[in-house]
């Protein structure tokens, strides 16, 4: 268990079943990685499976965003994600293993307010794809999870916005829910055992998949008669980083 809060992590690792490992990593820091990856190596032996999970997000408009925490989320969500495969890639030639990068429906339809999540998470997919393709005659395999709103303090933070709260009010009743955390996790060590291309939570996504290109149009069709209203309610300010690890995340990158 690799990330930032290491009191959490040390908890869960304390709950699962079996031997855990927990390590306090940014996955900016391929140093810090490479040293993760060794550590896991060291304790538990070989990976085979590894899940590029970490991932930071904000709201507000780009025109006046920091440019700063604008590239941390680019960092973490893309960047980050593709440190996370470079150092346990030869672990996973040697195991033939499965890599599972996990996306979002960001990565298929852009939204407003949500520059660099969308950006990055779109990149974190183009990334998957290129990597699938490299590895898959080394025995390696390489899948997408594509996840919706899922019951994380990222997302309950996100509601108490009003900015995020209309962006999610306004998709089709379908797209509004929240799934649990424990269900979605069920979905993605399904997919790892099945060494899945693709997994999708909800399972409707990927007929979005299919219609992906019919979504900036309608994305901005809903934009141009919406945002006018927000705009003149004054509620498009920035959220600042989501949920506890968004703060985490911050801490560690000023050096709080």
């Amino acid at each position: 268990l690799l990330g930032l809060e290491k009191p959490r992590l040390d908890a869960l690792a304390a709950d699962l079943p079996t031997p855990a490992l927990a390590v306090e990593t940014d996955v900016t820091d391929p140093a810090a990685l490479a040293d993760a990856a060794g550590e896991t190596r060291r304790r538990l032996g070989q990976p085979s499976v590894v899940v590029a999970n970490a991932g930071v997000a904000h709201g507000g408009p780009f025109a006046t965003s920091d440019p700063a925490e604008w590239s941390r989320a680019v960092e973490v969500n893309l960047t980050g994600s593709a440190h996370t495969a470079r150092a346990f890639l030869p672990d996973l030639l040697d195991t033939a293993g499965y890599h599972l990068q996990i996306a979002s429906l960001a990565s298929l339809g852009a939204a407003p307010l949500m520059s660099a999540y969308c950006a990055s998470k779109a990149g974190a997919e183009a990334f998957a794809h290129s990597l699938r393709a490299e590895v898959a005659h080394r025995g390696v395999a390489v899948g997408i999870a594509y996840l919706n709103w899922i019951d994380t303090d990222m997302i309950r933070d996100a509601d108490r916005y009003p900015v995020l709260r209309e962006l999610r009010a306004h998709m089709p009743p379908p797209a509004r829910r929240t799934f649990p955390v424990d269900d979605v996790a069920a979905r993605l060590v399904r997919a790892v055992e099945r060494r899945r291309t693709a997994v999708y939570v909800p399972g409707w996504l990927r007929l979005v998949q299919l219609g992906r290109a019919s979504l900036p149009p309608a994305v901005l069709r809903l934009s141009r008669r919406e945002l006018p209203r927000l705009e003149a309610e004054d509620s498009m300010g920035h959220t600042g980083p989501l949920g506890a690890g968004g703060r985490a995340d911050r801490a560690a990158d000023t050096g709080a």
